[in-house]
């Protein structure tokens, strides 16, 4: 894969408020997410809660998402993580055994 197709170039810039943002890695499991952000290469992750909401309000200019929940990295209990709808913007909590759909950051 080449380094283009790992990250999205949005009019000439290659970040969103200091984040780097991949394209859609596709629905998975919370614990395969981080793993497959990993596999990415050094530095990409899930985004936080707080990322992620950036992310959503910024999403016409990112181009990408669909319609649907995205996991963020931030734990709200042992079993549960915080998600994010990007049909609304709501921020709910969701058990890490369902598959949701994922995007990765890392810092410039």
């Amino acid at each position: 894969m080449n380094v283009n197709s790992k990250h999205i170039l949005l009019e000439g810039k290659k970040s969103v408020n200091g984040l780097e943002v991949s394209r859609d890695l596709g629905r998975m499991y919370w614990h395969d997410a981080k793993i497959a952000c990993k596999k990415l290469g050094l530095e990409w992750r899930l985004p936080t809660k707080d990322e992620l909401n950036m992310l959503y309000k910024k999403k016409e200019e990112i181009g990408g998402f669909v319609n649907n929940y995205y996991w963020s990295s931030t734990e709200y209990n042992n079993f549960g993580v915080w998600t994010q709808y990007f049909s609304n913007g709501a921020q709910n909590g969701s058990s890490k055994n369902y598959m949701i759909r994922v995007r990765a950051v890392r810092l410039c």
